[in-house]
């Protein structure tokens, strides 16, 4: 699918639920332990404060911390725990001993969704830039509808701890009617590209200004929405990047598959599945030829409840508003044939062709330009991995692209890693593959050597939670 998925729906208003080291040589970044402002910075903690500005910004604040992770962000104020909910283990070990300047500002836009800081204005942002710099610069967007927030305890803490400075956008529209946001269908997710597009490149001003030289490496990443956008800026956008490691993103395409041409199925027939009865089989063998793979059915519930008619009805909102006439965003949880414009009866194929066209402006090429790390959990029963991540990589293939691309299918990872705390015996956490994943684009950008080929990675047979928290060995 493309836009959204992975944690589509929470927001703060609905919260649900082999690491490779930097070498220390010229041409690798250096490790956070030899990190340090660029020759001839100022010295001093937060040398420099008032100077920063980041370009196009409509208004901004700079705050000098003690500790830019979650680890002290979350008692100053200078992240939203309702914006990361629900996206981690809860056993996430967090990082601390970073210090360094907060900026938390906005672009110029019209629309109002983000609430943060009593602003009620999108395109928000935060730059964080730790006193002790590797040189490097990570970006992100958001998954779901999130705020800029989101990815502080899964990737920025992480990379703050290793010497990089951060940026985040909330991508230009938040929460679950960010579809109300531009003026015909697809406007708001087309935003997206254009806000982390906007965001990067004042993001490396300000490192520019911080440290006295631009980042030596630029680097994408992010979660489901969030990595659909790293997909797209390394094809739309490869100069200014230098890599990106893409976390199940969502797979947009008009001919399909998208998030359209499976969901449906899944309101269809998940509830005859749910009833039991002489029905149920078939309706099993539906939902596995949607996509649904065959031993996720424990998710299933939880999916329906949570994830599957709330995403099916906002995107479907975002690219064809007609099908429901009136109505906004459909009718929650209707059966096929109880309403007109029953998201259940919903048929991407048969409907005009503007609706492909409005996919079509936001949609994949596999046509990247740097070097990307795919992960995908097999077990993933909001983006079936069938369904997203191998298709994006044969399209990467097919044109000609497969060079610079790795995708590593994780056994047992499932699109929110919290899950992994309700079924530890059978789910696994994707955030160490994350980590794995890009620790060897560190290697592959500085010294040229390839990762692992790309496989499907075998959840260890006798691997304890605790283990799986923290390994994720690619090449196994």
């Amino acid at each position: 699918m493309a836009p959204l998925p992975a944690a589509a729906p929470p927001t703060r208003r609905r919260t649900v639920l082999g690491a490779v080291a930097l070498a220390a040589a010229a041409a690798l970044l250096p490790s956070p332990a030899d990190a340090g402002p660029a020759a001839g910075a100022p010295d001093g903690p937060c040398a420099g404060l008032s100077r920063l500005r980041v370009p196009g910004a409509a208004h901004q604040e700079t705050a000098c911390l003690a500790e830019l992770t979650t680890a002290g962000t979350v008692a100053s104020g200078h992240t939203d725990p309702a914006d990361w909910a629900g996206l981690t283990p809860k056993d996430l070990t967090v990082p601390s001993g970073v210090p360094g300047i907060q900026i938390d500002g906005y672009f110029p836009d019209t629309s109002t969704t983000n609430t943060n800081h009593g602003w009620h204005h999108d395109a928000q942002f935060v730059v964080r830039l730790p006193d002790r710099w590797n040189g490097g610069l990570v970006v992100a967007g958001t998954p779901g509808n999130r705020e800029q927030y989101a990815n502080d305890r899964a990737i920025a803490d992480w990379v703050l701890a290793r010497g990089y400075a951060y940026a985040a956008t909330d991508k230009g529209n938040t929460g679950l009617a960010f579809h109300r946001d531009g003026a015909r269908p697809g406007d708001a997710v087309a935003e997206w590209n254009t806000r982390l597009t906007q965001l990067t490149r004042a993001a490396r001003a300000v490192v520019a200004q911080r440290y006295h030289r631009p980042p030596a490496r630029t680097l994408a990443t992010g979660m489901s929405n969030g990595g659909y956008l790293v997909r797209w800026q390394l094809e739309n956008h490869p100069e200014l990047y230098d890599g990106g490691v893409d976390w199940e993103g969502t797979l947009w395409r008009a001919e399909g598959p998208n998030l359209f041409t499976f969901l449906p199925s899944a309101l269809r027939h998940y509830p005859t599945y749910a009833a039991g009865g002489p029905a149920a089989d078939q309706a099993r063998t539906e939902l596995h030829r949607a996509g649904f793979p065959a031993g996720s059915e424990f998710l299933w519930p939880f999916h329906h409840q949570v994830y599957w008619d709330l995403t099916q009805r906002v995107y479907r909102e975002e690219f064809d508003p007609a099908f429901d006439g009136p109505t906004e965003a459909g009718t929650p949880y209707c059966a096929p044939g109880s309403v007109p414009g029953c998201d259940a009866d919903y048929d991407y194929r048969a409907r005009p062709a503007d609706v492909r066209a409005a996919v079509d402006r936001v949609a994949l090429t596999g046509r990247i330009g740097k070097p990307l790390i795919t992960i995908h959990g097999t077990l993933d029963v909001l983006l079936p991995v069938t369904r997203d991540s191998d298709v994006y990589a044969r399209m990467v293939r097919e044109a000609g692209r497969g060079g610079l691309l790795r995708y590593y299918r994780v056994e047992d990872g499932t699109h929110t890693d919290s899950l992994a705390d309700a079924f530890p015996d059978r789910l696994r956490p994707l955030l160490p593959c994350h980590r794995s994943a890009f620790t060897a684009l560190e290697t592959w950008l500085a010294t040229g050597h390839r990762p692992p080929a790309s496989r499907t990675v075998a959840r260890p047979a006798d691997a304890d939670p605790a283990t799986l928290l923290r390994e994720c060995p690619l090449g196994g």
